[in-house]
């Protein structure tokens, strides 16, 4: 009964922590929309996980940011490794 409940918070937690991350790089395509309350602490919650992929992987002439994609397969891949565990 454990595993079916961490199990679900797990999938439910990186649904949602991958929403974040989502909005925050839409957000990022509109000006006004960055300086939102509510986007402001969107970065705040996203940024320290995207940052570690800027570190490996720096913007591509400043603008073109791929980290956001590792950061997809990041959480795609503990997803996968905690649910494993969890049976």
């Amino acid at each position: 009964m454990f595993s079916l409940y961490f199990s679900l918070f797990v999938h439910y937690g990186v649904f949602l922590y991958t929403i974040l991350i989502a909005i925050r790089l839409i957000g990022g395509w509109f000006p006004r929309i960055a300086y939102q309350p509510w986007m402001i602490l969107i970065a705040r919650l996203t940024d320290p996980y995207l940052n570690i992929f800027r570190r490996l992987i720096p913007p591509i002439g400043g603008m073109l940011d791929l980290s956001p994609m590792l950061a997809f397969l990041g959480l795609t891949f503990v997803e996968k490794i905690l649910l494993y565990f969890a049976r």
